[in-house]
């Protein structure tokens, strides 16, 4: 919220000093069309301000770099051409054109070169960048499609900035557009569960522009840029995990942070459940506890529809999740 105060404060302070000093040979105009001038240069700024926020300093320095390089190349290169065309506006218009476009080649290519850089080896204030850009959290397709990740930012165990790639947006939308009617209604979800948390006062939620046009796949794209950025990345993707950890970006399964979060049954432990179907084996009956726990009770089949207590024998951990068999110790029918 302060920020939003002070960056108000800003553009009414450039279109208060548009108003009175009337720049750009609007003295013609009336003074309110110079202040909507001012409001424009003002939001244009805001906004550049803000895409700079998630630009790592690595990249800041490189485009830096790249910028100035280019700006000196073309000052050499102006030599040139003001001692070959003597034509005035010709010269004038290619010096122009060769800053522009000089200037525009250092600092894109400066940028990309950028996450060379080793800064923490200068120490000092560079060497705090790593912690501070670790506040980003990226959010995928499939997590936000999921909905869980608005339930824990919201109850402040997940806290920090939540980026979604503009790309994620995109993925998002073809989904939500998608012949398939539990497609469309999946991604319809991920909207949802996107204006639920930007309509959240509490959370900060920003759209990140950055794309790699060179990277094909949503997933190679999200690893580029949490890299770039030094961010965690959420997701619900196994194989995007693994590729992920495979590559020392911390990455977050929720999948597997669910099945962590499963209290544990003791062996001699008795849970109420209802029954809900058969088991493989002859006997058996399925009944699930509240975090979805399977659970196979034996002597259950005979008890299909009913809730009853069963006593916990053991626990399998298994790739989907830990797997519970009980018998049935008392009946309570309801």
């Amino acid at each position: 919220m302060d920020l939003f105060i002070i960056r108000l404060v800003f553009i009414a302070v450039v279109a208060a000093a548009c108003y009175y000093l009337q720049p750009f040979g609007l003295t013609r105009l009336s003074p309110w069309v110079a202040a909507g001038a001012g409001v424009v240069i003002g939001v244009v700024v805001v906004w550049f301000e803000a895409q700079l926020r998630v630009v790592s300093l690595k990249r800041l320095i490189g485009a830096v770099i790249g910028s100035t390089m280019g700006i000196l190349g073309a000052y050499l290169f102006s030599l040139v051409l003001k001692s070959t065309i003597t034509h005035p506006e010709t010269q004038r218009f290619l010096q122009l054109m060769v800053m522009l476009l000089m200037s525009y080649v250092g600092l894109i290519v400066g940028a990309n070169k950028g996450d060379l850089l080793n800064l923490a080896a200068l120490g000092g204030i560079f060497g705090t960048e790593k912690q501070g850009r670790k506040s980003f959290k990226i959010l995928d397709t499939s997590v936000i499609i999921d909905g869980r990740i608005a339930d824990l930012i919201e109850a402040r165990f997940i806290e920090g900035i939540a980026l979604v790639p503009r790309f994620v947006l995109i993925e998002l939308q073809q989904i939500a557009d998608s012949a398939d009617d539990i497609k469309r209604a999946r991604g319809r979800r991920g909207f949802e569960m996107l204006n639920r948390l930007q309509n959240n006062p509490k959370v900060e939620v920003r759209i990140h522009d950055g794309d790699f046009p060179e990277e094909k796949g949503v997933d190679a794209k999200l690893v580029r840029l949490a890299r770039n950025l030094n961010a965690k990345l959420f997701t619900n993707d196994f194989n995007l995990a693994k590729v992920a950890g495979l590559q020392n970006i911390n990455c977050v399964n929720l999948n597997e942070l669910g099945h962590l979060m499963k209290a544990a049954m003791v062996p001699g432990e008795i849970v109420q459940l209802k029954i809900v179907r058969e088991g493989r084996d002859k006997g058996q009956g399925i009944g699930y506890l509240p975090d979805g726990t399977m659970v196979v009770v034996n002597d259950g089949q005979s008890h299909v529809g009913q809730t009853v207590g069963a006593q916990v024998v053991s626990t399998v951990q298994t790739g989907a999740g830990v797997l519970v068999f009980a018998e049935i110790r008392a009946e309570a029918a309801k």
